[in-house]
């Protein structure tokens, strides 16, 4: 039998109403404290939300910890979930506050990084394209945690440098400097580790 195209847009159409429906219903069962529910969620979301904390932490351990710590806010809070968003970018926030809190408490731990230290020739961007995302996840936990709370919030989180001044109560000029700085940082680490990827062909 063959399905045209309208029809199998159709079914998937039907079918992604369907697991919104499913959901939205996992969501209030969630906001009752429904333990049952309450695993369903983590299950369905809890890799992804792993991913996001793992780029915002400096090794698997903190990002652990923050996805727990994250998951105890979103059951708590699920109850003020009003359904006129997406779910998962309302959940993503919260995991992306965790981060901001600690960072905000760690602040006096690292006043002023020693810029120095990462000084080094500029390297194209095009050496960034040439590895996988989880050799670069890696890289990006190496960053001091400035750098790696402006780069994640600038580049995954889509937020201007003047939202990001205001999360991290630093000034906009300090905000792009991190993020400089930060990207020269990931293309010199990416050059010592894989210095050949940025050469071109000679054959």
């Amino acid at each position: 039998m063959l399905f045209t195209k309208s029809v199998i847009i159709d079914t998937l159409a039907a079918h992604l109403q369907l697991i919104l429906e499913d959901l939205k219903q996992i969501i209030k069962e969630c906001a009752k404290g429904n333990t049952r529910a309450q695993e369903q969620l983590y299950k369905l979301f809890a890799p992804k939300m792993y991913g996001v904390c793992l780029r915002y932490s400096k090794d698997k351990t903190e990002a652990e910890d923050n996805l727990q710590e994250g998951f105890i806010k979103v059951f708590t809070g699920i109850k003020n979930f009003r359904h006129e968003g997406s779910f998962e970018g309302w959940m993503r926030r919260i995991m992306v506050n965790v981060s901001l809190e600690k960072f905000r408490k760690q602040q006096l731990m690292y006043p002023v990084e020693d810029m120095a230290m990462y000084e080094g020739n500029q390297v194209s961007d095009d050496i960034l394209a040439n590895i996988s995302a989880q050799e670069i996840t890696g890289l990006i936990q190496e960053l001091t945690p400035r750098y790696r709370m402006v780069f994640n919030l600038y580049v995954f989180e889509g937020m201007s440098h003047e939202e990001i001044s205001k999360e991290m109560n630093i000034s906009t000029g300090t905000s792009k400097s991190n993020l400089a700085r930060a990207r020269d940082v990931l293309k010199n680490r990416v050059k010592a580790l894989y210095g050949g990827l940025d050469k071109n062909n000679t054959a």
